[in-house]
């Protein structure tokens, strides 16, 4: 058996910020009144993180980038009638892709749509002024009911795989996403996590961090 370093530091600490961060969107959306101040600072995190995770889908871990978890339709067959390669337990599985890039899509659609909803009482989001009322319509009834429903759902459906994976395949995926080490029955190449790559990943985030304060500031400011 060999341990291995699957998910390097940042992925995984992206990880855990963004489950909280989703984790409070949805407490805050449904608690509302002066919560929604706390809904925009989930919000605008969330934003950060994903622009983060993108770019590092291309510069990160081995595991970590996009190349090592995007599979042919073929590929997913063979997954699912269990004829997987040690390449496609390792980091994300092709079922485990589907639901990275699903995940990620859909947050990307829910906290956009937020940019530009308004709920006609205290509270818009920093774009709205700068689109026609239609479409400021059409963004808030996604955002607050379509989009809402699609992201309850995908966490349930992720929580449901995840428990599956451990009582029924046995097989603990939450464990190396805390420690980083997955225990292998083959060798493969591990993923880079050096205190270097851990200090670009600190300054992606920084530079994703600056790019939608300055989107807040810009929309913030053409709102008057």
């Amino acid at each position: 058996m060999y341990a291995t370093r699957i998910w390097d530091l940042p992925t995984r600490l992206f990880h855990w910020a963004l489950a909280i961060c989703v984790v409070g969107l949805v407490v805050t959306a449904n608690i509302g009144g002066n919560a929604m101040n706390w809904h925009f600072r989930f919000g605008y995190s969330v934003l950060t993180l994903l622009l983060f995770r993108i770019s590092w889908g291309f510069v990160g871990g081995r595991w970590s980038r996009f190349v090592s978890f995007v599979y042919s339709p073929a590929s997913l067959l063979r997954h699912l009638r269990g004829e997987s390669p040690a390449t496609f337990t390792a980091g994300h599985s092709p079922t485990g892709a589907l639901s990275v890039f699903a995940m990620l899509l859909v947050l990307l659609a829910q906290v956009g749509s937020g940019l530009f909803a308004d709920d006609d009482i205290a509270f818009a989001g920093p774009l709205s002024a700068l689109v026609s009322g239609d479409t400021v319509s059409l963004a808030t009834g996604y955002h607050k009911e379509v989009g809402k429903v699609i992201l309850i759902v995908l966490v349930a459906l992720h929580l449901l795989a995840i428990a599956y994976y451990k009582w029924v395949r046995k097989e603990d995926l939450v464990r190396p996403m805390f420690a980083g080490d997955k225990v292998l029955s083959t060798p493969v190449e591990p993923s880079k996590d050096t205190a270097a790559t851990r200090l670009l990943a600190l300054g992606l985030l920084l530079l994703c961090a600056y790019g939608v304060n300055r989107l807040i500031e810009f929309g913030a400011s053409s709102g008057f």
